[in-house]
């Protein structure tokens, strides 16, 4: 029964690709991305903010540290993910953002001064091939004569700057909760999203993109991570993160029911050599890299 937590978590990220996906067509990306944080803001403040105002004192050394978080995560991790629905599948969105761990990995190497194992190498070139595989629809060498598409370059960004992201919160560790972290990063990530959804065409939701605010908001913001905190709580991050690594199998599988994307031969084998890369490159990293990068993927997708 406690395996449900973590399983729940991964379905409810592994939905929001499709999320990403459908908001394209229903509601522009600067505003989507604005009521995502706005509405999840208004769930969570009842009962983070008295705790919130408790520990100021507290929390006002790192307001610094926090915005810059909140600008990676939470402004442009997810505004990337949104304009790249425009232009890419939910197929190849999930894919992709199964390379942050392998990112990492390699990112605490100049940032937390971690050394890379063979393994992470060896992992990095099999994802890497893995993802030419997929993006070049089964040609590897297709970067020689065709551009990647947008969409893509913006996801591919987008796992960089996620991937920083988690680095960045081993590197600055902070005595606060994980609660009280998803919520500082969420005001600031408002504030952030002010103008940019104030440059939107159209400045009020649309009614089609209600439902999809509310998965973004409720679930993938506020339900998921206290889910996968809960799992963490109950059988610990280890066993968490093997969880993590079902997240682009779902997504694949939701866009192929939901959305009637065709999956093709190169998603599965370049897709399959992705999660294989990733997995290979955290099996000496798992108690010392990711047990820390899990913990705080509350804010994630």
């Amino acid at each position: 029964m406690v395996y449900l937590f973590p399983l729940f978590t991964v379905f409810i990220w592994g939905g929001n690709s499709i999320v990403n996906k459908l908001a394209a067509s229903a509601i522009e990306p600067s505003a989507m991305s604005f009521y995502r944080w706005f509405f999840a803001m208004l769930v969570l403040t009842p009962f983070c903010l008295p705790g919130v105002i408790k520990q100021w004192k507290v929390i006002k050394p790192y307001l610094t540290k926090l915005a810059f978080l909140a600008m990676l995560g939470m402004v442009l991790n997810q505004s990337l993910g949104y304009y790249a629905g425009l232009t890419t599948t939910a197929s190849n969105m999930s894919l992709i953002t199964s390379l942050v761990p392998l990112l990492s990995v390699f990112l605490s190497l100049p940032l937390l001064g971690k050394r890379i194992s063979v393994l992470s190498i060896a992992g990095a070139a099999v994802s890497l091939v893995g993802l030419a595989y997929m993006l070049g629809e089964g040609d590897m060498l297709f970067f020689v004569h065709q551009e990647v598409t947008q969409g893509d370059a913006l996801m591919l960004l987008a796992a960089a700057v996620y991937a920083t992201y988690c680095v960045l919160l081993k590197r600055w560790k902070m005595p606060l909760s994980n609660w009280t972290l998803i919520y500082m990063q969420g005001l600031f990530a408002v504030a952030m999203l002010t103008p940019l959804w104030l440059s939107s065409e159209v400045l009020l939701p649309t009614q089609a993109s209600l439902p999809l605010i509310a998965y973004a908001g409720l679930l993938a913001s506020v339900l998921a991570p206290w889910m996968w905190v809960k799992a963490i709580d109950m059988i610990g991050a280890d066993s968490s993160a093997m969880f993590m690594n079902l997240l682009p199998v779902i997504s694949v599988t939701l866009a192929a029911s939901w959305l009637g994307e065709t999956i093709h031969r190169y998603h599965f084998v370049g897709g399959l050599m992705v999660i294989s890369g990733v997995i290979l490159s955290q099996v000496k990293l798992k108690s010392s890299t990711q047990k820390p990068l899990d913990n705080k993927k509350a804010n994630l997708y």
